[in-house]
């Protein structure tokens, strides 16, 4: 079943990424929550501390440190744990000991932020989390780099958490899986099928189609109350 709010979208992805970290502690994992007016720094705090950074390790990164200044305004008492990319690969490059195991949660990376990512990623011995991370640019899509990219660096990312509105359904997937495919009927949501993995844009649109549609007005305001639902 699909969350009817945030607040438990965000109860399951905090509970997805724990079953995540606990199968592959070291490993590179996405959390996907992506809604038109979604604010993502609230959700990238409570997630924070969620995950309670005084039992475990844990910083939360922003692309640049206006953005980390504005996360430690919103909330001084999880100041030591935030910083911006630039700000952990200082910190990567000053270490003398061994690399921290600090679990590291990316916030919002851009295809403008890859190299840095994959800086920070190859330096670092523990585990890493990429929320509403967006390091592949569909504008540059094609050519030899992305192709380099999306076999190498790119591939080395699980999904712990995603949960994605389509035009006629939405997508969800839950650590260990499988990705549910829901439909947009008038009254709600049903679910349409299910995959091992990803479901790319064809097999969606086969998943959803049906000799008798949805009403096509009911079915846009049963999506504009399920994405309003899900802003904060």
């Amino acid at each position: 079943m699909l969350p009817p709010d945030l607040r438990s979208a965000e109860a399951e992805a905090l509970s997805a990424l724990a079953a995540a970290l606990a199968d592959t502690p070291r490993g590179r994992w996405t959390v996907e929550l992506r809604f038109e007016g979604l604010k993502v720094l609230p959700l990238a705090l409570r997630l924070l501390a969620a995950l309670d950074p005084t039992e475990r390790p844990v910083r939360l990164l922003f692309p640049d440190a206006g953005a980390a200044a504005l996360a430690r305004r919103d909330a001084p008492e999880l100041a030591p744990h935030l910083g911006s990319l630039g700000d952990q690969l200082r910190r990567q490059e000053q270490q003398s000991d061994p690399p921290s195991a600090d679990l590291l949660i990316m916030v919002e990376p851009a295809q403008a932020e890859y190299e840095e990512v994959e800086r920070l990623c190859q330096a670092h011995p523990a585990g890493v989390v990429l929320l509403n991370g967006r390091l592949e640019d569909a504008a540059v899509g094609i050519g030899s780099v992305a192709r380099e990219r999306r076999r190498g660096f790119l591939a080395s990312w699980q999904a712990a958490y995603a949960l994605l509105p389509l035009d006629s359904g939405a997508l969800r997937f839950t650590f260990p899986g499988p990705w549910e495919l829901y439909r947009l009927d008038p009254d709600g949501y049903r679910p349409a099928a299910s995959f091992e993995q990803k479901p790319d844009a064809e097999q969606q649109a086969e998943a959803l189609s049906s000799e008798d549609g949805p009403d096509v007005v009911a079915g846009l305001q049963a999506l504009d109350r399920f994405i309003g639902s899900l802003r904060n």
